[in-house]
């Protein structure tokens, strides 16, 4: 791929399938790619790093001396930031960003920004970089710049994905595998995404807590058994064999992580058979573990996929997301998938007077096959 002659480039947005919260424990992952997308145009300057979007008034001008300031700017700038330490120079440039990838929803919205950013500057210094690096150097932008926390899922995804497959990611090695979503009965079967346009306010804090809670595990883990990297590679016996060194909430979290890891496993082998009401169980069994284990749904979003599940068509249901609120996704027979919309819109509405959104998606091209 020449990334040397194009001025816009795309990237989607995300939702996760399957595999919450184990990212950034060297876990397994498996996400699509969805039609929401950002774009980015880049115009040649004769000086300068301007960033502007039209979701946000205003124009950012970077510099190697800026400090973050907690603006949506700060996605883009890390990027830029990234690539200026990677030795790679920038030609001045001016770079507008549009999008429709709902914003605080769950769905990525910052990956989006970042990748579509990084594909674009990397072709206007030409340069190329594969999609692992690509998706490493815009989570660190987000790590270092931003100073969120997150793991490689979004990223990765985002630049990876191809249109009709999940991307089943191993996180410790960034090995991954594009898995069928075109076959059996998940050939007949659609994504359904609900928003539930709420988003409690521990969420930014409580991400955090969830992550040192799990390094706290994963260490006393370690610790005890020498050959195990990270959680990732931990079994439930293990786990056990330590839970008297835990407090009850970091024993929990890491057996969410441990569990959902074999979900992924289980769905793995599901999605290669075609088998949508065994990977729909797999579904409901991780809600179940992120809202007893893991606690980071809500009452929004335990109404709609409780709620969900009694819907005519819909296999499974689940928190999608950091938590605390966002969206789930829900896999739903797709001769049953607008009346299962509408259905569970209306019932929301009437439980919580909320005018939830709610998406139809396939799965989408990553960043870098839409610019193929």
């Amino acid at each position: 791929m020449d990334l040397t002659l194009a001025t816009r480039s795309t990237a989607p947005g995300r939702v996760n399938l399957l595999g919450e919260h184990t990212d950034y424990t060297g876990g397994l992952v498996l996400p699509m790619a969805i039609p929401f997308a950002t774009t980015a145009d880049l115009t040649p300057a004769d000086e300068g790093y301007v960033f502007a979007s039209s979701a946000f008034p205003g124009e950012h001008s970077s510099s190697r001396e800026e400090k973050p300031d907690g603006s949506w700017s700060d996605y883009p700038a890390g990027v830029l930031h990234e690539l200026w330490a990677l030795g790679f120079e920038v030609p001045p440039f001016r770079l507008a960003l549009t999008g429709n990838v709902p914003l605080g929803a769950g769905l990525s919205s910052s990956a989006s920004i970042e990748v579509a950013t990084a594909v674009a500057l990397l072709r206007h210094a030409g340069k190329t970089l594969p999609a692992e690096e690509i998706a490493l150097l815009c989570q660190r932008a987000e790590n270092n710049f931003v100073g969120s926390p997150c793991g490689i899922m979004d990223q990765f995804v985002v630049t990876a994905a191809t249109v009709g497959h999940a991307l089943l990611l191993d996180t410790a090695s960034l090995r991954y595998e594009l898995l069928p979503m075109n076959t059996g009965e998940l050939a007949n079967a659609s994504i359904v995404i609900a928003n539930s346009m709420v988003k409690h306010s521990v969420a930014t804090g409580e991400y955090g807590v969830r992550r040192r809670e799990l390094e706290e595990g994963q260490a006393v883990i370690r610790e005890q058994f020498s050959g195990v990297r990270d959680l990732g590679q931990a079994t439930l016996e293990q786990l056990h064999a330590v839970q008297d060194r835990l407090a009850e909430n970091v024993f929990k979290r890491c057996r969410h992580v441990i569990t959902e890891n074999v979900r992924v496993r289980e769905a793995e082998t599901a999605m290669k058979a075609g088998d949508a009401v065994k990977f729909g169980q797999l579904m409901n069994g991780s809600h179940a573990s992120q809202r007893d284990d893991f606690e980071d749904s809500v009452d929004e979003i335990n109404f709609l996929a409780a709620t969900a599940v009694t819907l005519p068509g819909c296999y499974g249901a689940r928190l999608t997301g950091g938590g605390f609120g966002g969206c789930t996704v829900n896999l739903v027979r797709s001769t049953d998938a607008d009346a299962f919309l509408h259905s569970l819109h209306d019932a929301y509405k009437k439980k919580f007077s909320i005018d939830a959104e709610m998406y139809i998606c396939t799965p989408a091209d990553g960043a870098l096959a839409r610019s193929k």
